[in-house]
């Protein structure tokens, strides 16, 4: 099966080693997940399974409710896909086939997480950018503004050039992240390090493209 699974950030704690160090980590309730759809290249151009995850027993609209039932599956919270172009994967899995954390991964792996990041709003440059302030003391009349917009002699602003805005909850993945701990009866998957998103959002746990343990 592709080497990858939908999960929940719980939070971040910290274990301890043989050595008495302390690692700080992220617990993933990774799972388990639900096998809803399998798309090949003959019907769709393309070779992937679609997973849920979690139940959504209210708030489904009529086509979700159609296409969740036409393989009879519980409505999953959130759905994604991933791509494989192994063609025994494709035969081995079914839909209403559940995926686990432990038939995946395995202590000290590595993984990429994906997630939203969180949202900061309307942010100046300073913060978004880390651009320098003005001068703090009295009778300076530039403190935190945005400074010259590079512009001379045009009658505009030049193509993205940083300015303030909204700053953040944009689709982050940080790669090369190891495993810390596996735990199947409770379907948790403690990695090392922080990942991208509040408590509470979806992420996204592959097998890494960089690092190989």
């Amino acid at each position: 099966m592709p080497k990858g699974i939908l999960g929940k950030k719980l939070g971040m704690t910290q274990l301890f080693t043989d050595n008495g160090d302390v690692v700080p980590v992220t617990v993933i309730q990774a799972g388990p997940c639900r096998v809803v759809q399998k798309k090949t290249p003959e019907k769709d151009g393309y070779a992937a399974v679609q997973i849920g995850f979690g139940e959504k027993l209210k708030g489904v609209n009529k086509p979700m409710r159609g296409h969740f039932a036409a393989v009879q599956v519980v409505p999953a919270h959130k759905l994604v896909e991933f791509r494989t172009e192994d063609s025994k994967v494709m035969e081995d899995l079914q839909t209403g086939d559940e995926i686990r954390v432990e038939t995946l991964f395995a202590t000290g792996e590595y993984v990429d997480v994906t997630g939203t990041s969180k949202g900061k709003g309307f942010t100046g440059t300073v913060k978004r950018y880390g651009f320098s302030r003005g001068p703090m003391t009295h009778g300076s009349k530039y403190h935190r503004g945005v400074g010259s917009l590079a512009a001379t002699n045009q009658a505009r602003v030049f193509k993205n050039r940083r300015m303030a805005g909204r700053m953040g909850h944009v689709r982050r993945t940080v790669q090369g992240v190891r495993i810390v701990k596996v735990d199947p009866e409770r379907s948790l998957l403690l990695v090392q390090g922080s990942v991208p998103g509040a408590n509470g959002s979806f992420v996204m746990i592959k097998e890494t493209v960089k690092h190989k343990s």
